[in-house]
């Protein structure tokens, strides 16, 4: 491969060669990384591979992975998570054994102390701190189906920590005794517009299956600073309450009196990312197969319970949506499966929270939710088209960079666009739902002769109460359909392979995005781009409400 100066290649490509030379390098040519100065880019499908859909199969109860491998209240399925800024975290872990069955007895939480010893040595522990514990029951009243109640949950949040500091902590009960072995973390860079976590890794559509271990080992080989999980965690909702599961659920259990789930599951799913998240702190939102429905129309039960979440830090009343600060990155989640609309709490909430942004201090604005809004694949079309309707305009306005979104059981990055029309000062919409789950890739594009949905098919129930909203196109190349006919001009890159991306912000102006798929070794690289924010040219509502009060 050929070398060259700087100095010797295209304008853009310099700048992109300089972050090279800062560190000593010089650019390949050939490999110049594309920057989003360099599109819009004409639309890119990468061949669908039919060897990779294999091994689309979920962990079995049996696997040493899975298997509960702590005594009596010993803590297990540990976790960390994010506060709303860098100096306090949340640490989470179970206590005692789930039971499931007809005759189930919840377990006390009061039972057992909720303790955190931490310090920046590794031994002894110069702080301590106490937190709050519960437990949640999956409830189905018909004959036949088993009962869930989980261990004890417990949440402690840690404060008045330094930035990007290592600390060591154990958890649990210490007049049990029952303490954990010592784990660490480390915390993110202070606030500010030179600060920033070396790498996030983004992953959607997870599941427990075997290529999710492949998906997991990959993300950890990259050695991440934080995880994002955009929403369908474990897939228990694949299962019946006996543990009899299936790729479809409604294809094989379509007479069950309600839909079931095998919560054991979740639990799984903890022992097995232990490894992970005790040390890299994991920031979830909820997906569709969160929802889990049970008696008294609950929703959400193991979600809410089982993960901490920053929401009263930010201002929010909810596990659905809440926001947090990574250095120079303000991150907002949001949620899909509740009310959005701009009369509701949340649309109230995010107006206020996006008010809130001081740009000068946290100049990226990252916004993430399960469903995504420009998804080009047949699997979910336009299916959240309700919820675009009311937010996008709202999060345009206030010049978010980047959108996150699961969902869809494939990778595809779009061209940055505000409704459907090319946008420079648009958001660049990545979706990653592409973990490794049990239902396997999304395959065919909607438009492909013959994947074109029917238009009212593809409301889900589940999102704003089933409501229609996604129409025939108006104007555009599409004018008059509902598909277009070729890969639309808005997305950039679409590819369904399993996979997980990395997300590496450098400065206040360019971060550098990269996805990874299973199949290959780990450096090599399934799609890679510049994400340059310009803020001099795409005046946000923000930077026009500061300049007028400056004025």
């Amino acid at each position: 491969m050929a070398f060259s100066p700087c100095s010797s290649v295209p304008a853009v490509a310099a700048i992109t060669c300089l972050i090279a030379v800062v560190v000593g390098c010089y650019c390949p040519v050939e490999a110049r990384i594309p920057t989003t100065l360099d599109g819009p880019f004409q639309p890119l499908t990468v061949p669908f591979d039919p060897s990779l859909r294999g091994n689309a199969v979920d962990l079995p109860d049996d696997d040493h992975r899975v298997r509960r491998r702590v005594k009596g209240f010993e803590p297990e399925q540990i976790s960390v998570s994010l506060s709303a800024d860098y100096d306090s975290v949340w640490i989470s872990w179970i206590t005692g054994e789930y039971q499931i069955g007809d005759n189930i007895m919840p377990l006390d939480p009061k039972s057992v102390q909720s303790v955190v010893q931490y310090g920046e040595m590794g031994y002894p522990p110069t702080n301590e701190a106490s937190g709050y514990s519960l437990v949640y029951n999956q409830l189905y009243p018909f004959e036949g189906l088993q009962n869930y109640t989980s261990g004890i949950i417990h949440h402690v949040r840690l404060t008045g920590l330094k930035p990007n500091t290592v600390y060591f902590y154990q958890c649990g009960d210490p007049s049990i005794p029952a303490m954990s072995e010592i784990h660490h973390f480390r915390t993110m860079p202070v606030t500010g517009p030179r600060s920033y976590p070396e790498r996030i890794a983004v992953v959607g559509d997870l599941g427990l299956t075997y290529n999710t271990t492949a998906t997991i080992r990959h993300l950890t080989s990259n050695n991440p600073d934080l995880v994002l999980l955009i929403g369908d965690v474990t897939y228990a909702n694949l299962y019946l309450t006996n543990g009899t599961g299936s790729d479809c659920y409604s294809c094989s259990f379509p007479n069950s009196p309600i839909h079931e789930t095998y919560q054991p599951r979740w639990d799984y799913w903890g022992r097995y990312m232990q490894s992970l998240v005790s040390k890299v702190p994991i920031m979830v939102v909820e997906g569709n197969h969160e929802i889990e429905e049970q008696a008294e129309n609950k929703t959400f039960e193991a979600y809410s319970s089982r993960f901490a979440f920053p929401s009263e830090e930010s201002g929010s009343s909810s596990t659905f949506y809440y926001s947090f600060n990574a250095g120079g990155i303000h991150f907002i989640m949001i949620g899909a499966y509740t009310d959005f609309s701009k009369s509701g709490k949340q649309y109230k909430w995010l107006e206020q929270d996006l008010a809130n942004v001081d740009r000068s201090i946290t100049p990226w604005l990252v916004a993430t939710w399960h469903p995504p809004w420009y998804s080009t694949y047949e699997a979910h079309y336009r299916e959240a088209e309700c919820m675009r309707m009311e937010m996008e305009e709202l999060l345009y306005s206030y010049g978010v960079d980047i959108v996150f979104s699961g969902h869809v059981h494939a990778y595809e990055r779009s061209n940055r666009v505000y409704d459907y029309n090319l946008d420079p000062c648009g958001p660049v919409y990545l979706t990653v739902g592409d973990g490794g789950n049990r239902e396997k890739m999304a395959v065919h594009h909607a438009d492909e002769p013959g994947h074109c949905p029917e238009p009212l098919t593809t409301p889900d129930e589940h999102l704003g109460a089933g409501a229609f909203c996604a129409m025939n196109f108006t104007s555009g190349p599409a004018a008059g359909k509902f598909c277009w006919d070729r890969q639309p001009d808005y997305s950039a890159f679409r590819e369904s392979s399993f996979g997980h991306g990395i997300l590496e912000v450098k400065n206040e102006t360019w971060a550098l995005w990269t996805w990874y798929r299973n199949q290959d070794s780990d450096d090599k690289i399934g799609d890679q781009i510049y994400i340059v924010r310009q803020p001099d040219k795409c005046r946000s509502r923000y930077m026009l409400t500061s300049w007028i009060a400056e004025l």
